[in-house]
């Protein structure tokens, strides 16, 4: 019999029904652009100007951005498909408790994002304040902008989300304000913005830093490629629909075609900033650009859409996953100053100078993961998963004692070998993570634990939306560790509560 503490069948990960999914493709467009807005993207512009012109630098980033977008797609399908999330569906390739392990890795690189963006926030207020008071400390400023957005998220305050909407038409507006003056600025040097290199390298070595911009690009991205189901979960799509794209257009416009535009329009005026004025960091660049009224008015919009898009993007999702692997004895406030702790001794004012090499390394390993998902997806189980066993503590997801070693495995091969080579590393990563798992899971693990899914592919009993299901999953207590599947109704009606 399962506890009555089921930590599976936390409200906020119970599986979205079709009535309850809202966002179009507009809609999802819309929320890419606010995604892709990015100002830590300038470092890989930065990176990639010491050793390419500008036209390869942008078109190593459309190459890295669609290859991560198709990688992203691929993996949303689980949550058009099944209405459930990233760290529930871990729980297929990793365990019940294994699913941990991942998860936390997901929520220690968005820790590491929220203080990469604290950084430049509190940066714009130190900014602020030196320029109406002469005051100069960033660090004091730090510490209390971190401050602020903790006790904010962890007081559930909605007021300055209000601002999300704002924040990136702000960023855009500042980044074409950027574009264009830093851009006349490094003509006024000299400099011609589509030849200009600063250390140019050719041949293999011309190769590897093309392949470097192209990897980091993947790694800025791999994070949100895995954790892709959590978000489309809540994409329109039809029932009863089995061409794979009909059913997806909400991903495909979003992740294939704005998010690469976006995205590399970011990364190109990092480019320029760096011929502007010899570093990638916005801040100092603005600083640089601008003064006075419009300076500090620039400065103010930085600091909100930090505030913004931090609470959103990376404090929630990080909180989540560190209360969810604590249990009741981590509360979400509790997660909410984890996030910040490690935001913070990670230095992320060290992190913006070495972004480019971080990125290949958390490519490998999140690409890994991404690889392992694929495999046990689409190559293993078809699409059709036993979605009611993934809340149950007892289930043919337990596996031993919480773990599935067939995925810890191959995430260790996947990720430790793609780091062995940081210029292909998320290739490497997707690949070899999917390769190792398909093999040990095929002939090793699901021969000691049979899944009911792969044993028995029924459409009607496994598939999601295509086949016209809404998995609803009992919130009460299960009398029975496996309930018979067959025996449930299949098709419950839609609306009850998530």
């Amino acid at each position: 019999m399962e506890s009555k503490g089921n930590y599976l069948k936390s409200p906020d990960l119970l599986p979205v029904t079709h009535g309850k999914r809202v966002i179009s493709p507009f809609g999802f467009s819309v929320i890419w652009v606010g995604m892709a807005i990015v100002l830590a993207a300038f470092a890989i512009g930065g990176g990639g100007i010491i050793h390419l012109p500008l036209p390869y630098v942008i078109l190593a980033t459309l190459i890295g951005s669609v290859a991560i977008g198709i990688f992203m797609t691929l993996i949303g399908d689980i949550g058009v498909e099944h209405g459930i999330s990233f760290p529930v569906y871990m729980r297929a390739p990793f365990g019940t408790i294994g699913t941990h392990f991942p998860s936390v890795m997901r929520a220690f690189t968005a820790a590491c994002w929220f203080g990469i963006n604290s950084y430049f926030g509190s940066t714009a207020i130190n900014g602020i304040l030196n320029l109406l008071f002469g005051f100069d400390n960033w660090i004091l400023c730090f510490i209390i902008f971190v401050t602020l957005q903790l006790i904010n998220t962890s007081l559930g305050i909605k007021s300055i989300e209000r601002f999300a909407d704002l924040a990136a038409p702000i960023i855009i507006l500042i980044s074409c304000w950027m574009y264009i003056t830093l851009a006349d600025n490094a003509t006024a040097q000299g400099k011609d913005i589509w030849s200009w290199v600063e250390s140019p390298v050719t041949g293999v070595a011309g190769f590897t830093a093309f392949m470097v911009v192209v990897m980091a690009n993947m790694g800025f991205w791999a994070t949100l490629a895995a954790d892709m189901p959590s978000l489309s979960r809540f994409f329109k799509a039809p029932k009863n629909e089995r061409n794979w794209f009909k059913r997806n257009k909400t991903q495909l416009m979003g992740s294939l075609i704005i998010m690469p535009i976006t995205n590399t329009f970011m990364v190109a005026i990092g480019a320029i900033c760096y011929m502007a004025v010899s570093t990638a960091d916005p801040i100092t660049a603005l600083q640089s650009s601008a003064n006075g009224i419009v300076l500090g008015v620039l400065l103010l919009m930085i600091v909100l859409a930090q505030w913004s898009t931090n609470t959103s993007a990376n404090v929630i999702p990080a909180a989540t996953v560190f209360s969810n692997v604590g249990g009741p004895k981590v509360p979400f406030w509790v997660g909410v100053i984890i996030t910040g702790i490690i935001g913070t001794i990670v230095q992320p004012w060290s992190l913006f100078d070495i972004l480019n090499s971080v990125l290949l390394i958390i490519g490998g390993i999140l690409t890994a993961i991404v690889g392992i998902l694929f495999a046990d997806y689409y190559l293993i189980r078809k699409r059709r998963i036993n979605v009611h066993a993934l809340y149950e503590l007892d289930g043919q997801f337990k596996y031993f004692k919480g773990f599935n070693f067939a995925g810890l495995i191959a995430w260790a091969i996947g990720g430790g070998v793609a780091n062995m080579f940081p210029t292909y590393s998320s290739l490497i990563g997707f690949f070899l993570g999917a390769a190792v798992y398909y093999v040990l899971a095929k002939y090793w693990w699901f021969v000691k634990y049979p899944q009911k899914e792969i044993n028995n592919p029924s459409d009607e009993l496994y598939l999601g939306i295509t086949a016209g299901n809404d998995w609803e999953i009992d919130k009460k207590v299960y009398q029975e560790p496996e309930p018979n599947l067959e025996s449930e109704t299949l098709n419950p009606p839609v609306g009850q509560e998530q």
